[in-house]
């Protein structure tokens, strides 16, 4: 069996889950679950663009007050409830951008980093793929950045990119060999 990564869940999780929105539906005590098993992933996804650390746990109040509001409006598709919250997230952290309460930062992984690289089939030294994928991750638009964040840092599946993004799993994946060309091309014009 393939070991699920923390942003995959198994149907059973999902099943349970469904259980629980249910049952807070109708009251709202019953969400408590729910908030205590995704408020720090939350937090953390919105930390990670921020790097404002108190920035990070209003937002993520917000985003939780956001959602309980607008349980009942929720509806299953087939991805894990936290694909929800994600996009309430990152809905909550776009506005305090444009508000210019927080700064948008970028937080690397260093697996992610390289799976990117050999992606990017940028034929130089270590050192100077990173250097050349900086300065081309620099000039991409936010929209893109978040796709490669999503997938390369955070191993998110394109089925679930394109419920947090509202957009279908196809789109995602088009997107993200896009964006995978655009870096090479940047790369290339670089040396």
């Amino acid at each position: 069996m393939i070991p699920l990564s923390p942003y995959h869940v198994s149907v059973e999780t999902m099943e349970q889950e469904l259980l629980v929105i249910e049952a807070s539906k109708k009251d709202p005590a019953a969400f408590r679950p729910l908030y205590e098993k995704y408020h720090e992933p939350i937090f953390r996804y919105i930390y990670q663009r921020s790097d404002d650390k108190e920035a990070a746990f209003d937002i993520a109040q917000q985003v939780f007050v956001k959602a309980l509001i607008n349980l009942s409006r929720y509806t299953f598709k087939g991805v894990p409830f936290s694909s929800w919250l994600y996009r309430i997230a990152k809905s909550e952290v776009y506005k305090a951008i444009e508000k210019n309460k927080v700064h948008r930062t970028v937080n690397v992984d260093v697996e992610g980093l390289k799976e990117l690289l050999q992606e990017t089939e940028a034929d130089e030294t270590s050192i100077q793929k990173e250097k050349s994928l900086t300065i081309c991750m620099s000039q991409l638009a936010d929209a893109d950045v978040q796709l490669i964040e999503m997938r390369f840092f955070e191993s998110r599946a394109f089925k679930e990119m394109g419920q947090i993004l509202e957009m279908t799993e196809n789109n995602a994946k088009v997107k993200v060999y896009r964006i995978l060309e655009k870096l090479k091309k940047c790369i290339l014009s670089i040396r």
